[in-house]
C-alpha cells in the first residue's frame, strides 16, 4: 500500500487537483469522475464532492494508495 506525501502551497488544495497532482489520474475530468463514482475516501469516509477542500493532516485513499497532507513547513 504505497503512502504518498503531499505539502500545501496554500490553506487548501480542491480534492480533484490533488489527484491529478500526485499522478492518480490521468486528467482533471478523470479525477472528478473518480470522485463522482465514490472511488476516493477522506479521512476514512467516502468522499463525492469533487472539488472538496483538502487541508493539511487529512488523509485521502484512492485504491490502495494512502495520500497525506501536510501544511507548508
Amino acid at each position: 500500500m504505497p503512502r504518498l506525501e503531499f505539502t500545501l502551497t496554500g490553506d487548501y488544495v480542491e480534492l480533484h487537483n490533488l489527484l491529478k497532482l500526485m499522478g492518480l489520474a490521468d486528467s482533471g475530468g478523470s479525477a472528478k469522475a473518480r470522485v463522482a463514482e465514490g472511488e476516493v475516501k477522506v479521512d476514512g469516509k467516502i468522499e463525492l464532492r469533487k472539488t472538496c477542500k483538502i487541508r493539511a493532516g487529512q488523509t485521502v485513499l484512492i485504491d490502495d494508495t494512502t495520500i497525506k497532507v501536510q501544511k507548508p513547513k
